[in-house]
Parts: structure tokens; C-alpha cells; sequence
């Protein structure tokens, strides 16, 4: 009688299956996008130093170095704040972001030789940042509510499985039209993201590697690689000397009325 219980529940959870809907392609990504923003909770307060590389496509190289600052605000996007140390001619610039799960997103920018500081439109975030192939856009860290999702397909990428998703940005501002997602399956997080423009040209790449992780959850990327496909210029981000919890960092420490001082 026991046998004939266990084949009956086995004979209904096979039915149950057969019936029950399959997730969508949409609710497939998102769940995927959904555990990923999951992961990364929690962190607070980091600070690091950055160094960031300017490539043209002679491979000719100029060099900055910044102090990046970041915030994690409950119930909203992060804040952002990168402190230019190097070279004379752009030391003392700094750069603020107040990223929001709705709505557009506040980026001031303080030129020291200007003595002023210019507000980020959000018409303007398709514009490069610093000279960089970063556009404003990218500076923003990307919210999980501001994006629609698609899941693509599993893969493998140099070695580690992966899952292939899309992202749909819900601004119809954005420089994107669509931004496709190499996300670890063991610990969610990026290894390439593909730009496309509105015009669904492939036009950047932006590749992680290196990662570390800290205090036993948070991984981050030692450096970050975007490429221009477009015009042949590159440009490097290399991230050392995270702090996690650090005790400097407050609310206050991003405030735009303080860039000047």
C-alpha cells in the first residue's frame, strides 16, 4: 500500500508539472536580474581608489586617478561620489550621482577651473564622461526597476556558466536600446555587457574581470574594460583599495551644495 501511495503522488506531481504555466522568457530575466540586485544588498558604505586609462585607437594612453566614494540608500538607488586627483589639468574635479529606482536619475559635475558646478540633464546622459567612453548614463548605477528583462539562453563563458539575459531600458532617453548580460549562475554577478543604440548597433562592450570578494558576499571587479566598437577607443577602469564600512563616509559626504569646498 505504501508503494502505491508514493506512485500516486509521483503520477500527480508530474501531471501538477505538465500543467502548471512555464515562466516566460520576461519573467524568466527578471527573476534572474531580481536575485542579482538580491546579492548586492547590505554593503552600506565602500570607498576605493581608481585608476582610469584613456585609450584612442593609436593606443596612445592618459592616465587619472580618483577616489571613488559610494552609499547605499535603503528604499533607493545609490549615491556615488569620484574625487579626480591626477592629472593638474582635471585634479580637483568631482563628480556626484544619486541614482533612483524611479524616475531620473541627479548628476552634478565640479570644475575646479570653472569654480561651478554644472548639473547632469537627463537629456545630457548620453554624452561621454570625462572624455571617457563611459557616457553619464553609465556613471548611474543600474537599478533593477528601471529596466524590463528577457532571459536569452544558459551559456558558458571562459569556463564559468552563465546566464544570457537582456535588459530593456524604460527611459525612452536613454542612449540604449537594449543591453545584453553575461551574469555568473553561481554568484550573479556581470562578466560582458553589449550596448545597443537606438538604432540596435552593437556600439560597446564593457567586459569585468578580476573580481574579489569582500567580507564574505560583496564581489567587486579589479578591472573593468569598455570598448567603443565605433570609433576604436577604449577605456580602463582598475579598482583597488576597497573599504567596506568605512566610518568617513556619511550622508553628508554627498552633498552638492559641498562640492565646491
Amino acid at each position: 500500500m505504501p508503494n502505491a501511495t508514493v506512485r500516486l503522488l509521483c503520477l500527480l506531481l508530474l501531471v501538477w508539472s505538465a500543467l502548471a504555466p512555464a515562466q516566460t522568457p520576461g519573467e524568466r530575466g527578471l527573476e534572474i536580474a531580481r536575485e542579482a540586485d538580491r546579492r548586492d544588498q547590505g554593503w552600506q558604505t565602500f570607498s576605493a581608489d581608481l585608476t582610469m586609462v584613456l585609450r584612442n585607437r593609436e593606443g596612445e594612453t592618459s592616465v587619472r586617478r580618483i577616489r571613488a566614494y559610494n552609499l547605499e540608500v535603503p528604499g533607493d538607488g545609490d549615491r556615488g561620489l569620484l574625487v579626480f586627483h591626477s592629472p593638474a589639468d582635471v585634479a580637483g574635479t568631482k563628480f556626484l550621482t544619486f541614482s533612483h529606482k524611479r524616475g531620473d536619475d541627479d548628476q552634478w559635475l565640479y570644475l575646479p577651473a570653472l569654480k561651478r558646478v554644472k548639473r547632469i540633464s537627463a537629456a545630457n546622459k548620453g554624452g561621454s564622461f570625462m572624455g571617457s567612453e563611459f557616457a553619464y548614463e553609465d556613471m548611474s548605477p543600474p537599478e533593477l526597476e528601471k529596466f524590463s528583462y528577457r532571459y536569452l539562453r544558459d551559456d558558458d563563458y571562459k569556463g564559468r556558466k552563465v546566464f544570457v539575459i537582456e535588459r530593456y531600458p524604460l527611459d525612452e532617453r536613454s542612449l540604449y536600446s537594449r543591453q545584453v548580460v553575461w551574469l555568473d549562475k553561481e554568484f550573479y554577478i556581470p562578466w560582458k555587457i553589449e550596448y545597443y543604440n537606438r538604432s540596435g548597433e552593437h556600439i560597446k562592450t564593457l567586459t569585468h574581470y578580476k573580481y574579489k570578494r569582500y567580507l564574505g558576499k560583496y564581489w567587486r571587479a579589479g578591472y573593468m574594460l569598455m570598448s567603443n566598437h565605433r570609433n576604436g577607443k577604449s577605456t580602463e577602469l582598475k579598482w583597488t583599495g576597497f573599504h567596506f564600512h568605512d566610518p568617513d563616509i556619511s550622508e553628508a559626504s554627498f552633498d552638492p551644495q559641498a562640492l565646491t569646498r
